[in-house]
């Protein structure tokens, strides 16, 4: 689960991680009152920033009014002008794709000085199923385009697992940083500090871009991405409240309500299958017939008439699906009972409407495979049956053509 900038501040405070002081705001006149507010607090100037769930905003720029994501303001003018400018429009970084995210909120920060960047991150190492630490001296750049261009600035430290943080694995990281004297110290402390936020929140990543020390020599997180573990949010009943549906997609939202694992994707093909590995072998069957996953899709191991039906409806509000393939292993469910359920879903009004131009292939293999495709051929439906990944991968060729 993603959550805002100014919500994962707010939980590094808690950890005792030094932050720019900011507000969060919703519409022109709260950000020109946040701004007042920070000015009475000692800020000379201001940084009004777009709150979406995407990475780029500060080289981002808004469709109507071609801002940027993240400006500087002088002025109080300067920062309702910012909020006029972003809020409402849509912006749009290297993240979001030519879509973009429509802005409906932001985050006044003091805009402390700086004399020095970095980039620092936690996350897991699945290579070594350890969390590792990186850190790098490219603060403010795309720590992607760092790897690729100067692999040898990024430093890392991994912990073992069971283990804490070590102190001298933080005083190496903030001695490769080249960090002295009192903003060493500082440096240490907020290592410490941001390991430990990222563990006791189980966080898959905690990205500090850029990581400032300013001429007074405090070291602060100027800018904070946070995503936490879906799968852990039950022992985080406060954490789960974060989740800003408005950022999230759509169908994706539909999806959990029925317990499908759904994910938008920009193909023609859409996919319905049982099985995360299946579901990815599925997606490269589509590319090597020539198509483009549409989706990602997983019904989970007890596929029926009411898990398919609300596939079928979820895949079909993508206007680009051209076609369904769905690719089921009948292991836990007999293929002749997914067989029945996507003939019951096919028929149902609803669904039969959409479907009356897309056409469906569906592959079972596994138990009673063989009186799942009699049950598919005999239907008279638009259904196409299939046994082998390749028959399924023809077909998908020839609907396509």
């Amino acid at each position: 689960m993603k959550i805002h900038e100014y919500q994962a501040k707010e939980i590094l405070e808690k950890y005792n991680v030094a932050v720019p002081a900011g507000i969060a705001t919703t519409t022109v006149e709260e950000t020109v009152e946040a701004a007042k507010k920070l000015k009475g607090q000692g800020a000379e100037l201001f940084v009004v920033k777009a709150q979406i769930h995407a990475g780029g905003r500060g080289k981002g720029r808004t469709k109507k009014n071609n801002a940027k994501g993240v400006v500087l303001c002088k002025t109080i003018d300067e920062v309702r002008e910012t909020a006029e400018n972003l809020l409402g429009d849509v912006l749009v970084t290297i993240q979001t794709g030519e879509e973009g995210q429509l802005v409906q909120r932001l985050y006044v920060t003091d805009g402390v000085d700086i004399k020095s960047e970095f980039y620092l991150g936690i996350l897991m190492d699945r290579a070594v199923s350890k969390n590792v630490i990186m850190a790098s001296t490219e603060g403010g750049v795309e720590i992607e385009k760092v790897a690729e261009e100067t692999p040898e600035k990024i430093v890392k430290e991994w912990v073992e697992p069971g283990m804490d943080l070590q102190p001298n694995q933080a005083r190496r990281i903030a001695f490769e940083l080249g960090l002295e004297g009192e903003a060493l110290k500082n440096g240490i402390k907020l290592i410490q500090a941001l390991y430990k936020a990222y563990e006791e929140t189980d966080s898959n990543m905690f990205e500090i871009n850029p990581l400032i020390v300013t001429p007074d020599n405090k070291v602060y997180a100027l800018d904070a991405k946070v995503t936490f573990d879906d799968n852990a949010l039950y022992r985080h009943k406060d954490l789960a409240e974060l989740k800003d549906e408005a950022e999230e997609n759509p169908l994706e939202l539909e999806a959990q309500k029925y317990n499908l694992n759904y994910i938008k994707l920009d193909g023609n093909v859409g996919c319905m299958v049982n099985g995360a590995g299946l579901a990815m072998a599925t997606m490269d069957i589509i590319k090597l017939s020539g198509g483009e996953p549409a989706n990602f899709l997983d019904v989970g191991g007890g596929a029926n008439v009411d898990t398919v039906k609300n596939g079928f409806r979820i895949i079909l509000e993508d206007p680009n699906v051209k076609a369904i393939l769905i690719n089921i292993f009948g292991g836990i469910v007999r293929c002749d009972r997914v067989a029945n359920g996507v003939i019951e879903a096919v028929k149902d009004p609803e669904i039969a409407e959409k479907v009356k131009d897309v056409p469906i292939i569906v592959r079972l293999q596994g138990t009673n495979a063989k009186e799942a495709k009699e049950i598919i051929d005999n239907s008279d439906l638009n259904v196409i049956s299939a046994v082998l990944l390749k028959e399924a991968a023809e077909e998908v060729s020839k609907v396509l053509a």
